[in-house]
């Protein structure tokens, strides 16, 4: 078993946590990203179902972009110009975890006397779904479970 460590002795600059919060941390984005997990994908579409100006959806797109989580696919309308719509890449894809841990932190402590806006369901058999943590050997993690910090490969020490 490894050492305890102490996570003040390593560079910050260097946290996943910090980087993930630099792509997706901006207003906007992460309801941005659930509508184009919920399939709307048009700029327009985006623009009138979030209410947000579109000077701002025009740089959280690009930046979406830019950062690999989006990519811009154009499509034509017969008798219409081409237009771009804006697809999740596997990058994009793989913060679905994270919007559903969002999602379920909010039903738990925000949702208010009516409960949840909205409950997610597998597709396969309609049953609810559920996030939770679980270590590698298969032990689930509950909240009040300690864990605690290792270096990994990627570590900076001050």
């Amino acid at each position: 078993m490894s050492a305890v460590m102490n996570p003040r002795e390593l560079d910050s600059s260097v946290c996943s946590i910090a980087r993930t919060m630099d792509l997706i941390g901006h207003p906007w984005t992460l309801v941005l990203l659930r509508d184009l997990f919920n399939g709307v994908r048009r700029f327009d579409e985006l623009t009138g179902h979030l209410n947000i100006a579109r000077n701002v959806l025009t740089r959280r797109l690009a930046g979406l972009v830019e950062a690999g989580l989006v990519e811009k696919v154009s499509y034509r309308e017969p008798g219409q110009r081409a237009r771009s719509e804006y697809r999740l890449t596997k990058a994009g894809r793989d913060l679905r975890p994270v919007l559903l841990a969002v999602m379920a932190y909010g039903d738990e402590h925000l949702a208010g006397e009516d409960g949840p806006p909205m409950k997610v369901q597998h597709g396969g058999c309609g049953a609810e779904v559920n996030v939770h943590l679980e270590c590698a050997n298969g032990h689930e993690i509950d909240n009040a479970d300690r864990l605690r910090l290792a270096p990994g490969p990627g570590a900076r020490y001050l």
